[in-house]
Formats: structure tokens, C-alpha cells, sequence
């Protein structure tokens, strides 16, 4: 038997059939840039949907060909074109019967062309008149009972899309069969809202009447959907027409049926439908501009395929609180907007739980957000973008060349010595004793001597207390300053948080008060429309945090873009007033002689030109002792990044 060979290389044969429909890291880099941008996770969110990503319509894109699609369903036709179809008919027969009687020298054909002259302009009381009416002309008697026969079909195609071609002669087995399948049917949807397993009785039902619903619904929810949709749309033609349409059309209808029973089945129906689907819109006028006549069933179409339009349109709007893909109506969608669509908003609907199943995202009580893997890999791309600026040399490198146990490898080893704590460089022992017994020409078994044994060189670790205190203030939103503020501090957390793990970090945001935000909290953070700038309390913060670290070295950083315009008072309530008082900044420079005495050192990045600002900025940094910068908003995290690494570099060589 011989072998089968085969032979491997790429896909050309169009897209990859195995590919993903989304790349997670290309929309969660693309989700982060929204949010380094000054954005919170839900609106970022929320833009990545409505834009769409690799290659993929988006929201708006979906929502632009509803609308679309909405205002062609609107020029379809005219509502009342069935009243205009039967009028047509009706002038059709009564022209035939009145020329077959002028030819008629008779009394009784005189007495029959007055009482056809005397029939009420109103098209459905001049249709019941002619019930009893005895028709002379065969082509006029045809005519009139196909009006009889329209109406009945587009009545009942209209509510179930099988009826046309079952009802399309004059078959009382026929007729039968629609008698029997309703009656079975209001049996299902019955039991259905009794709450009943209704398993087993679909699949009899459709077995017995599947010939009426071609599309084939899987259970009897996709049934009454399907029911539902046109029973909604056939109430809501009605209260498009005018009250003297309406009237005429329910006429026809009426006259049309003609057998109590199966009017009593449609009744029944209708009730039992609009029990099951209350949600659905049966009340709403359709506006409908079109003037070409339609029919009554495709008059109901149109209707439906209006109002699955305008769901569509508010479902993709997302603008309803607590708004998610999955209130989007696949079907619906495929159905109005074709199949590309419905791959469009499952691909959407994946990348959504994608990012959730990989740890990006979670979803709470309050919506989705950020976890701290997300965090990292933002916090990357800041610290990224940051160190492509950066141009300060030897950035994180430790000049501090004092040994000690269980710190940072140098990458060097030394002889052991007598009272070494060191860890042992098992690498540099083993080869020591290799060459030890190769010039002693000894035979295996290796064996070890205390000259054999190096240690590994370390670097003394140096550790940092760093309080990085963030304007979260109304003016920083308004100037623009959120983004740039908001990148700085996850660059800083980041750098912090993988390279030197040894320092402790707190983040403090104040506005009116401060508080504590973790890198999480900070990248979801919202702007807030609130007046004040209480750096006072940020200071106090700072203050606690590099004490509870009294071996560290206290770095404080402050980003702020105005002069403290709030403090605590002393029963802890905050105090705001602009202009400054002259309280704010005494209690202000309480907290800097504070930490002055402490030996931490402020660094103030000032934003913006506010002279106020820069006046008390040169007061906190000669009382301090700290310095001022005044950088760009684009060169902001290049300057608070470079400041944390020079600080480090400075503690260590006087360590």
C-alpha cells in the first residue's frame, strides 16, 4: 500500500477559512489609545463598535444603511392601494354588467342599470350591496367574485406567507385546511402561554401544517415571532388609513372572510399574539410616502419591513441605557440589510466577548471595564511612547555598586570568602571544579573543593516612595490637559510596576478632595465638571502615603494647572472659593512645610501660564527646595518620567 504524500504551504485560495473575523490586541491597542487619549473604557468601547475595526462595518455604518433602507420602505407604495385595486375591480364589473344590459331591451334591465346607478360611492357598502345583486353579465360576475377571492387571500397571506398559493382556487379542502390549522394553532399558542412545554406539540403542528410557513421556524417562539411580526404590522396599516379608509378596508375584510368560524380563528389569533409579544409596536401610524397601490398583504410587508427598519435603526443607535449587541435583532438585520451584515454584527458581538474571555475587560454591575492585564499592556504603550522622547541616558540603570545579598544580579561572580551571604553561582562553581580536575588529571566523579565555590555579585537595591498627585480638576478638562494627565500617570505606574517593583507608588487625583486611584481606577475615570483645587489634601495624602515607607526615598510629583483653590477644614469638610483665600494657601503650605521637614522633595509640573500658578509654584519650590517645570502637554510624561529616574539615580549615588 503505498504512502499518501502531501504537501503544506499558505492559504492563496481567497480569505483564511481558519482566520479570526478580529485581531483583540489590534482593538484593545486601538481601545487603549482612546482611553490614553483622556476617554473612558465605555466610550472608548462604544466608538470601537460604532467605527468597526479590521476591515468591518461598524454601528454607525449598519445604522446608516437602516436609515437607508427605512426610506425606501417609506416610497414603497400606498397603504390604501387595496381600497384603490378593489374600486378598480368593482368599476371593471360594473362596466360589463352595464353593458350587457343596454343591450338588454327589457324593463328589468332598465330596473337593474337604476339600482347600479343608485350604489353608494363608498367602495365596501357597494360591495356588500351587490351580494344579492343578480348579475347578467358572466365577465361582471367574475370580476366581482375575484374582489371576493382577493381579499380573502391577501387577507390571511398577509398574516401567515404560505396562504397565497394554498388558497389560489376554489377548494373547500383547501379552506378546510386553514380552518383546522388555525383552530391547532391557537391550541399551540394557548398551552404556550400557560407556560406548558410546547416541544412535542410544535413539532406535530408543523408536521400537520408545515406547508404554511415556509420559513420554517425552529420552535414555537420562532412561531409566534414570526405571527407576531406580521399581526403588528397588519394593526399598524390600519391606523395609517384614515378613519373612512379604516372603515371601508374592515368592511371589505369583513364581507371577504364571510365564514363566522374562520374570522372567530383570526380574532382569537390576533388576541393571542398580542398577549405573547405586548413589546412589539401595534399602535404606531406607518408613514409611508409611496404612490404606487398596494396590495393589502404586500401593504402589511411594507409595514413590517418599516418597523423592523426603525427597530433596527434605534437597536444600532445603542443610545438606551443598559444598551448591548445582543439587543440587536440578527434576524431582522440579515433579513432587511442581507447576510453581510449579520456576519458584521456577530463579529462585533464576538469581539466584545472576546475581550472578555481573554481577561481584558469585565463586566460588573455598572458595565464593562478594564482589568489589570488590559492596564499592563495600556501602561506599556504609554511608557512606550514616552521612552521614544526620552533622551535622558542610562534611564532605570542602577549607578549605585554596592553589593548585597538578595538584590538586583549584576551579572558578575567572585571567589566565596569566608562569612559570604551571597547566592552561589552554581554555573561558575562547576566549571571551576571541571577545570580544577582536568589540570589535576583526576577521573570522574567530579568532585567539589571550597576553592571551587563563586558567588553571584548583586546590586544593592535602592527603594522609592513616589506620590503622584493628578489635577483632576474642571479646568483640566477644559484646556485639554485629561489626556496627557491621564498618560502620565499609567507610563509612570507601568515603569514602576516592571522595573522597579522595589518602590512603592501611590497615584492621588484631587479635585475638591483627593483620592487615592489605583492605575484601574485610573484609566476609567471620568471627567467631572467639578470646580476646585484642593491641593492641600493631595499633599496630606502624599504626606501619609511616603511615611508608612520610612526606609524609602520620598518622591513627590505634582501635575496640576492651577493655584490651590480649595482645603479641608478642620471638621474634614472641603472649602472652595475662587479667587484663592488667603486660608487655602496657608493650609496649603502647612502640608508643604510638612513634607519639607519630612526631607520629601516637590516636584511641580505646572500647566498652562496662569500667573497666580507660577507665583505659588516658585514659593512651594524655594521653601521646598524642589523644582518647577513647565512642559508642553505632548512632552509631559518625557518630563514627569525623566524627573522619577533622575530623582532615583540621585538618592542612590548618596545612598
Amino acid at each position: 500500500m503505498s504512502a499518501r504524500k502531501f504537501r503544506y504551504g499558505p492559504w492563496d485560495n481567497g480569505p483564511d477559512p481558519l482566520a479570526s473575523p478580529y485581531d483583540v490586541r489590534e482593538a484593545l491597542d486601538q481601545l487603549g489609545r482612546d482611553v490614553l487619549a483622556g476617554g473612558s473604557l465605555r466610550e472608548a468601547l462604544r466608538d470601537l463598535l460604532r467605527q468597526g475595526t479590521q476591515g468591518r462595518r461598524g454601528l454607525n455604518d449598519l445604522q446608516a444603511a437602516a436609515r437607508r433602507r427605512r426610506q425606501e420602505a417609506r416610497r414603497r407604495g400606498n397603504l390604501a392601494g387595496t381600497l384603490d385595486r378593489v374600486r378598480q375591480m368593482l368599476d371593471q364589473a360594473l362596466a360589463a354588467e352595464k353593458d350587457t344590459l343596454a343591450r338588454d331591451p327589457g324593463d328589468d334591465a332598465r330596473m337593474r342599470e337604476m339600482e347600479l346607478d343608485t350604489l353608494p360611492d363608498d367602495v365596501a357598502r357597494a360591495v356588500r350591496d351587490l351580494s344579492a345583486y343578480e348579475w347578467q353579465s358572466e365577465e361582471g360576475r367574475q370580476a366581482y367574485e375575484q374582489i371576493q377571492q382577493m381579499l380573502r387571500r391577501d387577507i390571511l397571506d398577509a398574516q401567515f406567507a404560505g396562504m397565497k398559493q394554498a388558497l389560489s382556487g376554489q377548494d373547500p379542502a383547501a379552506s378546510q385546511a386553514v380552518r383546522d390549522m388555525l383552530a391547532d394553532l391557537n391550541q399551540l399558542l394557548a398551552a404556550h402561554s400557560r407556560g406548558e412545554d410546547t416541544t412535542d406539540r410544535f413539532a406535530e403542528f408543523m408536521q400537520r401544517h408545515g406547508e404554511f410557513f415556509p420559513e420554517n421556524p425552529a420552535d414555537t417562539d420562532e412561531l409566534i415571532d414570526l405571527l407576531a411580526r406580521r399581526a403588528a404590522a397588519a394593526e399598524r396599516l390600519m391606523r395609517s388609513l384614515s378613519p373612512q379608509q379604516r372603515d371601508e378596508l374592515a368592511q371589505l375584510m369583513s364581507q371577504a372572510l364571510g365564514d363566522p368560524d374562520l374570522a372567530s380563528q383570526l380574532g382569537q389569533l390576533h388576541d393571542n399574539l398580542h398577549a405573547l409579544r405586548p413589546g412589539l409596536d401595534w399602535q404606531s401610524r406607518a408613514q409611508m410616502r409611496g404612490q404606487q397601490p398596494l396590495g393589502y398583504g404586500e401593504a402589511v410587508e411594507a409595514v413590517a419591513d418599516l418597523a423592523d427598519l426603525e427597530a433596527l435603526t434605534e437597536q444600532l443607535g445603542q443610545e438606551h441605557p443598559g444598551a448591548t449587541l445582543d439587543d440587536v435583532d440578527v434576524e431582522a438585520l440579515e433579513r432587511q440589510l442581507g447576510p453581510e451584515a449579520a456576519v458584521d454584527i456577530r463579529a462585533l458581538r464576538e469581539l466584545e466577548r472576546e475581550l472578555e474571555r481573554q481577561g481584558y475587560v469585565s463586566r460588573g454591575a455598572d458595565g464593562l471595564r478594564l482589568t489589570p492585564k488590559a492596564l499592563r499592556r495600556l501602561g506599556e504603550a504609554a511608557l512606550r511612547r514616552v521612552f521614544q522622547e526620552l533622551s535622558t541616558s542610562g534611564r532605570g540603570d542602577h549607578d549605585d555598586h554596592r553589593t548585597g545579598a538578595a538584590d538586583e544580579p549584576t551579572g558578575a561572580s567572585r571567589e566565596w570568602r569566608f562569612g559570604d551571604e551571597h547566592p552561589i553561582d552554581a554555573t561558575r562553581t562547576v566549571h571551576n571544579a571541571v577545570l580544577r580536575s582536568a589540570a589535576e588529571r583526576r577521573r570522574p566523579p567530579l568532585s567539589l573543593f571550597v576553592e571551587d565555590f563563586e558567588i553571584a555579585e548583586t546590586e544593592r537595591r535602592s527603594s522609592a516612595a513616589v506620590a503622584l498627585c493628578v489635577d483632576l480638576s474642571y479646568s483640566m478638562i477644559q484646556e485639554g490637559r485629561w489626556g496627557p494627565m491621564k498618560q502620565t500617570a499609567l507610563a509612570l505606574s507601568h515603569l514602576v510596576a516592571t522595573r522597579f517593583r522595589q518602590d512603592a507608588l501611590e497615584i492621588i487625583g484631587f479635585d475638591r478632595v483627593a483620592r487615592r486611584l489605583s492605575p484601574v481606577q485610573l484609566a476609567e475615570i471620568e471627567p467631572d465638571w467639578i470646580q476646585g483645587t484642593n491641593l492641600q489634601h493631595a499633599l496630606m495624602l502624599a504626606g501619609r502615603h511616603v511615611r508608612r515607607h520610612p526606609d524609602a526615598e520620598p518622591v513627590i510629583l505634582v501635575v496640576t494647572d492651577g493655584e490651590p483653590t480649595a482645603h479641608l477644614e478642620p471638621d474634614g469638610e472641603p472649602f472652595f472659593s475662587w479667587p484663592t483665600t488667603h486660608e487655602t494657601l496657608r493650609a496649603t503650605i502647612t502640608e508643604v512645610d510638612a513634607l519639607t521637614r519630612y526631607g520629601a522633595t516637590l516636584n511641580l509640573f505646572m500647566l498652562g501660564e496662569d500667573e497666580g500658578l507660577a507665583r505659588f509654584m516658585d514659593a512651594v519650590a524655594r521653601r521646598n527646595g524642589g523644582r518647577v517645570f513647565t512642559p508642553d502637554l505632548d512632552r509631559l510624561g518625557d518630563f514627569v518620567v525623566a524627573d522619577y529616574l533622575r530623582a532615583r539615580r540621585g538618592f542612590r549615588r548618596s545612598a
